[in-house]
């Protein structure tokens, strides 16, 4: 209360910041709100997160290449930024989530091309797949998925712009970002331009400036193509995410832009280099990158043939327990994948599983109905979430919380079950881990019954029976 009076006493300074102290439901959250910390690779340690408009985030990660069905290291940061915009919305905020389509792209030429059909097709069977992925492993679609083709005119005139303030050239139908033209140019991976040029191959175009001059657009008589004032072709890469932002989030700074670490340089250095020329912000207020999925300690790569797809996974506890594994992983380190890991999650799945069916099932029984939580463990939870998302030290106080769940479904405490049982399922709605129980009905109810009396008795043949009917409909 003493800080929301403080804020108050301050004077909002406009009524959009004054609507955004009023947003939250209660007082607890938005103080929350105000102590999450993320690390930032922009300046390269954790910083407090402190949005452009209070009480909103707006977050934009880079999405997929649609030409191949999705591996698990493809799933990764979608399961990541996917978790990420859960806990934002669970201590109070409105987030806003744009994740892109690239669906002009080489590798989606060349596949159109060996199989005979257009572009636009392909794109949008992978498209399909790629999201029919991403909801099996319970990552909901993004608020906005712009996809690249539909912004070729703004970008044209994005990069005609950049030519016009002498930080684009073309050459016979290419077009360059000048990098010396910005003393800034390495700021996101550390490096200055003489570092990086010493590790540019010898056999880069010979039509640039500078060898780390990147395209802005493409001239090609080949696959999918647009005209322009410099002839016939696409966009490149970095440039598209650029005009999608800035379109989407109508020429404002985003909070949070998000990607795999591979992203880092060139292609979010590279952003980060037309955005400096043009707004003159780097774009982004936090640049955060989650570290790769290995197999085996091996780079996964379609290209390496060294990779498991997402729908090797059949069974939702697969995925789920896939998605457990991912989530719980400090978020900026490598995971190395194997069998033997994938595993031990799922055995922690099936444990995390089984134990809130029994208790959902005792409180259904009972007819006990309760939303409650202990307000320390979701303190606790909280607390962990907001030191930069340690996700390890709360699967640790989820592992505490179950034991404690246990225990008291064998003592038939309702009180704890309930509060144990409520604060495990936030945690794992925020994780987007899906904690399944089918409701007993009147069938399943005089089933149950004639469950608990057949074990009364030592009937065990017979309890055996009626513990498999129970199991198939989901309730135990």
């Amino acid at each position: 209360r003493y800080w929301y009076l403080t804020e108050w006493n301050r004077g909002p300074s406009s009524l959009y910041e004054m609507r955004g102290l009023f947003y939250f439901t209660n007082m607890e959250a938005s103080v929350t709100m105000r102590e999450i910390t993320v690390y930032n690779t922009m300046t390269r340690q954790k910083e407090v997160f402190n949005p452009v408009t209070p009480g909103e985030a707006k977050m934009y990660v880079c999405g997929v290449t649609p030409y191949n069905h999705p591996h698990i290291g493809n799933a990764r940061p979608v399961i990541f930024y996917d978790m990420l915009k859960n806990y934002l919305e669970y201590i109070g905020y409105k987030v806003n989530y744009a994740s892109n389509i690239t669906d002009v792209d080489d590798k989606i030429i060349n596949k159109a091309l060996e199989q005979g059909v257009s572009e636009e097709e392909i794109a949008k069977k992978y498209e399909d797949a790629y999201f029919k992925n991403c909801n099996d492993l319970g990552s909901k679609r993004p608020t906005f998925v712009p996809h690249a083709t539909a912004y070729i005119k703004e970008m044209l005139d994005f990069i005609g712009q950049l030519v016009n303030k002498g930080y684009a050239y073309e050459v016979n139908g290419d077009v360059y970002f000048r990098v010396n033209h910005l003393d800034s140019y390495g700021v996101l991976s550390n490096q200055v331009q003489e570092e990086l040029q010493n590790g540019v191959r010898k056999d880069v175009d010979t039509k640039k400036e500078n060898p780390l001059d990147f395209v802005l657009w493409k001239k090609t008589n080949v696959g999918i193509k647009w005209p322009s004032i410099y002839g016939p072709g696409r966009p490149g890469w970095h440039t598209e995410c650029v005009c999608m932002i800035d379109k989407i989030f109508n020429h404002k700074m985003i909070d949070i832009h998000g990607g795999g670490m591979d992203l880092k340089f060139p292609h979010h250095e590279n952003e980060i280099a037309q955005a400096k020329a043009m707004y003159g912000n780097t774009l982004a207020s936090y640049w955060m990158h989650v570290g790769r999925l290995n197999l085996k300690g091996q780079k996964m790569s379609k290209s390496l043939g060294n990779v498991i797809l997402v729908n090797d996974f059949k069974t939702q506890e697969d995925l789920m327990s896939l998605r457990l594994l991912i989530v719980t992983q400090p978020y900026r380190n490598s995971i190395s994948y194997d069998e033997e890991l994938f595993n031990q999650y799922k055995k922690e799945y099936d444990k995390f599983t089984r134990a809130y069916k029994n208790a959902m099932l005792a409180l259904d029984y009972n007819n006990y109905k309760s939303n409650e939580v202990i307000k320390e463990d979701k303190e606790a939870f909280i607390n962990y979430m907001n030191q930069d998302l340690n996700c390890q030290n709360v699967m640790s106080l989820a592992s505490s919380l179950l034991k404690e769940l246990n225990s008291a479904t064998r003592a038939g405490n309702l009180d704890v079950i309930a509060k144990k049982a409520n604060m495990i399922k936030q945690i794992m709605d925020v994780f987007g881990v899906m904690m399944p129980y089918t409701p007993l009905n009147d069938e399943t109810r005089k089933i149950y019954n004639e469950w608990v009396q057949a074990k009364s008795v030592k009937n065990f043949e017979e309890a055996d029976k009626l513990r498999a009917v129970l199991t198939e409909a989901g309730v135990i």
